[in-house]
């Protein structure tokens, strides 16, 4: 398959590697597992529970191969083609499952896509139309590095909010996994490889205890997500979501780069400077 890696000037560059990232990376997964053939495969074959910041931290290595990696990144398409292939089997309702299913398989991919949407919606400045499509485009990109089939690529936005909202009210379920993920949340601290002085700014906003992970985690998810897994979100919730959210994207601009990036991307970012001496300006959120 010929595709292009990823580089310098594409969207998914700046925004990929930020730490802002993981205010969603809950809400990525509870998404996810709500589909009944992911919730199954990552009951089954998931250590999210044993080690739930070792499974965040090799998905965010392998989410920033894809990105900053060049032709790793297309190899590492490739790794977790092989990894899911013999993850199978038949859940608890009777129903059989497969980790390449072409549905499940995407369904992982687009949710992460919306996620980065509203990353930026809740975290940052939301993405004016043309942007959205042109980062829909990327996703399209990196969608045929995981090898997603051409048939689950929506064209355009328009299309992939009937995509999203169609697959909300129709396929996605309360799955107890997605439940599980939520109260392994509670429970979790912030990530360990948090670098201190990120650490230290986010203090006030409460991301040091995993009381705050599992607010902001429901905060983020559709409204229709929340009712089908029957969690509470009031008006003064959301006022306090808005207000983290204004601090964030105050913030993050102002951050250095290498507390901005995680350390695959702030090193990749740096490497293409050497190579590309014209200033990387990271594209505004």
């Amino acid at each position: 398959m010929d595709v292009e890696p990823f580089g310098p000037g594409s969207m998914h560059w700046d925004t990929a590697g930020e730490y802002r990232n993981l205010l969603v990376a809950g809400s990525a997964l509870i998404l996810q597992t709500m589909h009944p053939a992911v919730g199954a495969a990552v009951a089954e074959h998931s250590t999210f529970k044993q080690d739930p910041w070792g499974r965040l931290d090799r998905t965010l290595t392998s989410v920033q191969t894809w990105v900053y990696g060049g032709p790793d990144g297309l190899a590492e398409g490739r790794r977790l083609r092989e990894l899911h292939e013999p993850i199978s089997g038949v859940d608890s309702r009777g129903r059989a499952y497969h980790a390449l299913n072409g549905e499940a398989w995407a369904w992982v991919h687009w949710s992460l896509f919306e996620r980065f949407l509203t990353l930026n919606r809740v975290f940052g400045t939301p993405y004016p139309a043309a942007d959205a499509e042109r980062m829909l485009a990327e996703s399209r990109q990196l969608a045929r590095i995981l090898r997603v089939p051409e048939r689950e690529m929506p064209p355009d936005m328009a299309a992939f909010r009937s995509y999203f909202n169609h697959m909300v009210a129709t396929r996605l379920e309360a799955h107890p996994t997605a439940l599980n993920v939520l109260e392994v949340m509670r429970g979790t601290p912030a990530p360990p490889r948090l670098p201190a002085a990120v650490r230290r700014l986010w203090m006030p906003v409460g991301v040091a205890s995993g009381g705050f992970n599992a607010f902001v985690t429901v905060g983020t998810l559709p409204p229709a997500v929340r009712a089908k897994l029957g969690l509470t979100w009031t008006p003064r919730d959301e006022r306090r979501l808005h207000r983290i959210g204004r601090l964030v994207a105050l913030l993050t601009p102002r951050l250095p780069e290498r507390l901005r990036y995680m350390p695959l991307a702030y090193q990749a970012r740096r490497k293409a400077r050497t190579h590309h001496p014209r200033p990387l300006t990271p594209t505004p959120h």
